[in-house]
């Protein structure tokens, strides 16, 4: 199984709607190991991050006020990906896409007052 990330957008009667994201590949945001061995890790806690571990119990659902937040908490991550990667034992670069994946859907979801979805 793989995590997903996903836009969403609230509707009138306060239901989610997901938006058409892109392709699959980018779509991605890691195995589902990744909710503990990756997100989840002290490492990605002791840099401050307060959405992302939320995945070593279940979903997270980035709600449209938290995204600008979320956004950077991505980017806090993203110069320390490398160090991420060894962490975890992923080779280079994965946690540098899945980030980017992340975070387009962030970018998504500013751009339409939408949420993102971790799932």
């Amino acid at each position: 199984m793989s995590l997903l990330v996903h836009t969403f957008v609230r509707g009138r009667s306060g239901k989610d709607h997901l938006l058409d994201d892109s392709d699959h590949g980018l779509t991605l945001a890691g195995f589902e190991s990744s909710r503990t061995k990756l997100w989840g890790s002290q490492p990605v806690c002791d840099l401050g991050a307060r959405f992302l571990p939320r995945l070593a119990t279940g979903n997270l659902c980035v709600d449209p006020e938290d995204v600008e937040d979320f956004l950077a908490e991505c980017d806090i991550l993203l110069p320390r990906a490398s160090a991420l990667d060894a962490h975890a034992g992923y080779r280079d670069g994965y946690v540098a896409e899945r980030l980017a994946n992340i975070r387009a859907a962030a970018v998504r979801a500013l751009d339409v007052g939408g949420g993102v979805l971790v799932w």
